[in-house]
């Protein structure tokens, strides 16, 4: 019997909150942490920053990845704002098929040109989780996103690691599947 009680109570403590009512979601950093990681859109084009920096090399590595989370901070704040662009899902699907395209493709670009693309992707997200987090803690909220975003850039620099006895195939599989992936988010 006491036994029975102990589990009980131990299996108590590895609950989850109930959410009976609205307003539970995207209240603080954890909820934030996982919107990224909960959305294709977001995780597959967080995790091909990281794996694009990574095929490109050298200051790209930390470039890239930096000026993504940079510009999705200003996005954000412009989207707490109020700040929206119209066709800004279908500019978030199209950064999908563009980023898969050019980890495919693995087309040469000037730094500059390379942190523009990023820089206009993560706008498109960081105006999106803007307009999201305008009615909750978004400061939170965006401190977990940003965690969650910097783990998906360096799961994607590790893929794009030369360490890895696969990732000379590895880019070209992953950026087409991305690619695919992106153009299922235009033409849904």
């Amino acid at each position: 019997m006491k036994s029975t009680w102990v589990f009980g109570m131990g299996l108590s403590l590895f609950s989850t909150l109930a959410l009976a009512h609205p307003g539970h979601d995207m209240a603080n950093a954890y909820a934030g942490f996982m919107h990224p990681l909960t959305g294709w859109d977001h995780l597959l084009v967080m995790l091909a920053v990281g794996l694009w920096a990574g095929r490109i090399g050298g200051k790209a590595r930390w470039q890239l990845p930096f000026t993504f989370m940079l510009v999705m901070v200003v996005g954000a704040l412009a989207g707490l704002s109020g700040m929206t662009l119209p066709g800004l899902e279908t500019g978030i699907a199209a950064s999908v098929l563009a980023i898969g395209l050019l980890i495919a493709l693995h087309v040469p670009f000037a730094r500059v040109l390379q942190i523009g693309i990023v820089a206009l992707f993560a706008c498109l997200h960081g105006m999106a989780h803007g307009a999201e987090l305008a009615a909750h803690n978004g400061y939170a909220v965006m401190l977990g996103i940003l965690a969650a975003t910097a783990l998906l850039h360096a799961s994607g620099l590790l893929l794009a690691s030369r360490q890895l006895h696969l990732a000379q195939y590895i880019h070209r599989v992953l950026g087409g599947m991305i690619a695919l992936a992106g153009t299922y988010m235009l033409l849904a």
